[in-house]
């Protein structure tokens, strides 16, 4: 792969990042509004399921295609990003992403195709995920790295709250296919930006053209089993999600049935966690990582599961609401302290295939999440059922940690893994 691009003195902070470093700034913008792009049509969907079929199980399938589905072949999707140029790999993400919306937007079909063209526009958003953390050790420099996933994840949520606030604009205007055609766009555009990238090549290795796609996402898998640091990040992430993924569905019931509120109130207990990524991002992205990157990690899993029981303990909605946000600070630096650790360790040759294991597995987790959680929800209560998530995230958070400093105490890793890493 080519080298990162920029000044040659530190580069703190994203916004500067974001300045001095055109090749990040591209990739940056493409994830945007790509992220954008997903949400916005995602919105134009379930509302045409809606007015056309009227059942919210036809709306439910549609969810579970673009989100569940796709997550299940994580290991394949991710080796395409170790297999080719992540450039290619990419830009032909968009553009298949761009192309089926087009398809939908003119057809507007009947479910059972709409679901067909959903899944394969979902598989190639499962395909750009990994390629696009992949590319970010590639254009900037490792210093910068914490302040790189910070911006990236910043922009990310930026971009996923976007896309519904414009699908409200645009919707009395232009309607669901309009909506459907700007996004088709939208994914055209992000697929012109990166293609100003330099060429991502994947490495050289004496088994490239020899070995198949699928011996690749076996290895891929065997890797992530095999290296502790590795699975223990991975599994310590998958069963926070699968404790506290619940949280959504519990946080409309907790405002309706045990504080007696409205929408409204849905909204904001919501929204809380949102601006507490938001603020999250912004801090990590301004200041970096002060201290270790593991560190982090294990914090983000305890803010973020004690977020969630302290909910459950709330007495008032606005206490509830203040968790929330706290919970938010929580997820915002697991992301960033996921991505940078994997980014460090990880050889160059395994990188795509590791985070599309990651996100894949995260994916079944939070699904599982839903079923098992739905289930305690009609068993007991809300609060009830944030304090079970908050407690178990938080003894998963107790079992990752301490599987985590064995791990690394037996591995050599780069500076400001385990201890701060010193700038200049």
């Amino acid at each position: 792969m080519t080298g990162p691009t920029g000044a040659d003195e530190p580069t703190r902070g994203g916004m500067r990042l974001l300045r001095h470093n055109p090749d990040f700034r591209a990739l940056w913008s493409a994830r945007v509004i790509s992220y954008a792009g997903d949400s916005l049509s995602l919105v134009a969907l379930m509302l045409h399921v809606e007015d056309s079929t009227g059942r919210a199980f036809a709306i439910a399938l549609l969810l579970l295609v673009g989100d569940f589905a796709p997550a299940l072949l994580g290991p394949l999707t991710g080796a395409l990003s170790d297999r080719f140029d992540l450039r290619r790999v990419m830009i032909s993400a968009e553009l298949v992403q761009g192309g089926v919306l087009l398809l939908i937007a003119v057809l507007l079909p009947s479910l059972p195709v709409l679901l067909a063209l959903v899944a394969v526009r979902a598989i190639a958003g499962q395909v750009f995920q990994p390629a696009s953390r992949a590319a970010v050790p590639a254009l900037v420099r490792d210093r910068d790295l914490e302040s790189a996933n910070s911006t990236v994840g910043f922009g990310t949520n930026g971009g996923e709250v976007l896309g519904p606030l414009l699908a409200a604009a645009l919707f009395p205007l232009v309607g669901v296919r309009g909506v459907l055609l700007v996004d088709a766009v939208s994914f055209l555009l992000s697929a012109v930006l990166l293609a100003s990238l330099p060429r991502m090549s994947a490495p050289a290795d004496e088994e490239a053209g020899r070995s198949s796609l699928l011996r690749d996402a076996r290895v891929g898998l065997g890797y992530l089993w095999s290296t502790p640091v590795v699975r223990v990040v991975a599994l310590g992430f998958c069963a926070v999600v699968a404790f506290n993924g619940v949280d959504d569905v519990a946080l409309v019931l907790l405002a309706t049935e045990t504080f007696d509120a409205g929408g409204s109130t849905v909204g904001l207990l919501l929204g809380a966690v949102g601006l507490g990524l938001f603020v999250g991002y912004l801090l990590l992205g301004r200041y970096g990582v002060r201290a270790s990157t593991a560190g982090l990690l294990i914090a983000g899993f305890a803010i973020s599961s004690v977020g969630n029981l302290l909910t459950g303990l709330a007495w008032a909605v606005g206490a509830a609401i203040v968790m929330q946000a706290v919970r938010g600070l929580g997820i915002a630096a697991m992301d960033v302290a996921s991505s940078t650790l994997l980014q460090r360790v990880v050889p160059e040759a395994m990188l795509g295939r590791v985070f599309g294991n990651l996100y894949g597995a995260i994916g079944i987790a939070a699904a599982l999440s839903y079923l098992g959680g739905a289930v305690l929800l009609d068993a007991t209560s809300a609060p009830t059922t944030l304090l079970i998530a908050g407690a178990g995230g938080t003894l998963a958070t107790v079992a990752t940690a301490w599987a985590l400093r064995r791990s690394l105490s037996r591995t050599t890793l780069p500076a400001g893994v385990v201890e701060p890493e010193q700038r200049a």
